[in-house]
């Protein structure tokens, strides 16, 4: 029996993950956590019954108590709800679902705790790699990714050798607006950007796809996972979502994972690594696709991805502010405060400004997103 504690359980990867436990008998809920989803939340624990529950509030989470006095489940708060299921004896992996740097401390203490990390928080990653992957060394911990793309990598690296690999090729669909101009970008709405051609995901990973911000986010997450330089990861736009990502080795030999758009796969490929079980679900019809196509990742007009390359170049806290920009422009889009073009703008606007710390602590990565959080929020008051 394997235990998990998920934490972003009523996200879109967290009900994912929650599929295949229903689907896996010798899967174990040990902790769920969720930000504000109180009736959500309330549903998975009379179904899956956990022994913690955290909300993030201590509002929700008084809600919470009252709608399950009947369980024999602990409710509890905060960022100290989410480190107490992170290192609970009774689970041995942590999957972590939540979106934004709040993962970066549960994460660094289940590896600690000698939990194995099924992956999902790009931010853990991308702000904090310098200290996520030498603490997994150490620990002999497993940090087994559960994002589509480095999920292929990994897929496609496996048996063989680091050393062999020349180039990891990074595939990206283009999201909905491939092949638009800076002056059609201009007039694109919410409701526009929420339209993926081919992904169901959540509303911030979803614009993140539409600016090309979350192919630069996995390209510095896969700079960690595989211990690769940037010049060696390489982003190829494929618009029918098939291949999801592939790997070079030096005798120009490429290995690919293929498969229908699910992230069921990648989710119970790592829960069960270095198994590989049944899946229900759409197979792909090579015939019926006819054919995949390939194209160049257009820089111009998505400078998003461009300005992840520069942010992973400098390094220290640099992706820090390249991301913490990126979740407050978001943000700021998804209530309709700024325009879907200023969410780059803004990117490179607290980029320019920044003076990096070479080698940022936690406090140093926490302190440089709030400090890119007030400064941006005073500049779109003002």
């Amino acid at each position: 029996m394997k235990k998990l504690a998920i934490l972003g359980s009523t996200g879109s990867i967290g009900m994912q993950t929650l599929e295949i436990v229903r689907s896996n008998p010798d899967l174990q809920v040990a902790a769920l956590a969720a930000g504000s989803s109180v009736e959500k939340l309330e549903e998975q624990i009379r179904e899956f019954k956990p022994l913690i529950a955290v909300m993030w509030s201590e509002e929700a989470a008084s809600e919470l108590k009252v709608r399950v006095a009947d369980m024999a489940v602990k409710v509890v708060s905060g960022m100290e709800g989410l480190l107490e299921a992170a290192v609970m004896p009774e689970a041995q992996v942590l999957v972590t679902a939540v979106v934004g740097m709040i993962g970066i401390r549960p994460t660094i203490a289940a590896i600690e705790a000698g939990k194995d990390i099924a992956l999902a928080n790009k931010e853990t990653l991308v702000t904090a790699g310098h200290i996520i992957m030498p603490l997994a060394k150490k620990r002999g911990v497993s940090i087994l990714p559960v994002d589509s793309e480095h999920s292929a990598i990994f897929q496609s690296m496996n048996g063989e050798p680091k050393k062999r690999v020349s180039k990891l090729l990074i595939t990206a669909s283009g999201g909905p607006f491939r092949g638009k101009t800076k002056h059609e970008l201009a007039k694109v709405t919410v409701e526009d950007a929420l339209k993926h051609p081919n992904w169901a995901m959540g509303r911030k990973i979803t614009i993140d796809s539409s600016t090309m911000v979350n192919k630069g986010l996995e390209v510095m997450e896969a700079k960690w996972l595989f211990d690769m330089e940037l010049d060696r990861i390489q982003v190829v736009v494929h618009p029918q979502s098939i291949i999801h990502s592939m790997v070079e080795y030096e005798d120009g030999a490429i290995i690919a994972q293929l498969g229908t758009p699910d992230m069921k796969l990648p989710i119970q490929y790592a829960l069960f690594y270095p198994d590989r079980r049944p899946l229900e679900g759409k197979r792909v019809d090579f015939f019926d696709l006819g054919q995949i196509t390939f194209e160049k990742p257009d820089l111009e007009n998505f400078t998003g991805l461009r300005l992840a390359y520069e942010a992973a170049g400098a390094g220290g806290s640099m992706p820090t502010v390249f991301n913490a920009a990126n979740e407050k422009a978001v943000g700021l889009f998804l209530e309709r405060r700024i325009s879907y073009l200023q969410i780059t703008e803004l990117i490179e606007e607290a980029m320019a400004r920044h003076t990096s710390i070479i080698n940022p602590t936690v406090e140093d990565i926490l302190e440089t997103e709030r400090s890119v959080y007030d400064h941006i929020e005073k500049k779109i008051r003002a």
